[in-house]
This record gives structure tokens, sequence and C-alpha cells, in this order.
């Protein structure tokens, strides 16, 4: 006698387009979840998350940043209201990402850490050989030419709901990490 076992869907892979922080696409393959990140040039301390719809073909703002290359650091979320769905109050970064913890919509904890200089996000309280979402970097042709492979994203499925969350906390945590290693400033 066999039993089935549950099948576990497979994570999400997230690449990454260009190695920028304030400007590039993070996208599954099939563009089921598509997300551009744009910082414009008459607004450069602003930075949009902006989520495309591929059935409707809109582009909708479900986050800002300001001030992602300054120490006051600022992020607002989209919220449903009664007007229909509008971007929230402005929340200071450090409390959104605090000691690098923040929270999804349902109340779970997730913690950012740094494995061998790659970004990895835990559930709080879990195991770290089994990440949420684990950091995959670029890889170029003789180390200086074009990127032979883009940087990803393994991001389980649990998350997708909270893709936009992610998404800022994953920005917020990567700019605070290039900010700390600055080998000639």
């Amino acid at each position: 006698m066999s039993r089935a076992m549950k099948k576990v869907d497979p994570p999400l892979k997230m690449e990454i387009v260009a190695n920028s922080v304030r400007n590039t696409t993070i996208a599954v393959e099939d563009d089921r979840y598509y997300f551009e990140v744009v910082t414009r040039y008459w607004h450069p301390t602003t930075t949009k998350i902006n989520r495309f719809d591929v059935e409707t073909r809109l582009l909708t703002t479900v986050a800002e940043i300001e001030g992602l290359r300054g120490a006051d650091r600022r992020v607002r979320f989209l919220q449903p209201t009664e007007k229909g769905p509008q971007l929230g109050d402005w929340i200071s970064a450090s409390e959104f990402l605090k000691d690098g913890k923040f929270a999804t919509d349902t109340g779970t904890e997730y913690l950012w850490k740094s494995h061998r200089r790659k970004l990895r996000l835990l559930k709080d309280g879990e195991d770290e050989k089994a990440p949420a979402v684990q950091y995959h970097s670029h890889k170029r042709y003789f180390w200086v030419l074009r990127m032979s492979r883009h940087a990803w994203l393994d991001v389980k499925p649990e998350l997708t709901d909270s893709l936009e969350k992610v998404i800022v906390s994953y920005l917020l945590a990567e700019r605070q990490k290039r900010d700390k290693w600055r080998p000639f400033s």
C-alpha cells in the first residue's frame, strides 16, 4: 500500500535583471509576477515599485521608498480604501525593517540575514537551512564582461501574497549591506 505524498510547490525563481537597487525589474519567467523598480530622474529621491499585470496590461504602483540613497528612508505601501486602492502613510524604513525583521500582512515575522555576503530571508525562529527567500548572485563572462547569468531570488510560494513587502525589504537590506561595505570611501 503506497501513500501519495503531497507535492511541494517549487520556489519561484524571480530574476533580477540589473545589478542596481534603484532601477531594475524583478520577475518570474512567465511574467506572472512582474515588478519594476524605478527611480525617475525628475524624482531622484523616490523609488517606486510597480507591479505589472500581464492580463490587463496595467502598471500599478504598489510601494514607494523615499531617500533610498540617504540616511532617513521612508516607505509606504498600496492599501485598500473606500475610494479604491491608494498609497498609505509614510512609515520610517527603520520602523518597517527593524533589525532586519519585518512582518507580512498575516503577522508572520521574517528576518534578513547575510550568509557568505548573500542575503537570505528566514522565518523568525525557523531553521537557517531552509530560507524563505534565497539570493543567488549574477555571473559574468571572464568576471568582467556582460552577465552570463542574472541574479535571482528563490521565493517560497507561501510568500506570494506579500511579494511587495519582500521586495521592499530586500531593497532596503541590500542598500544597507552596500552602504556598510565601501572600500574606497
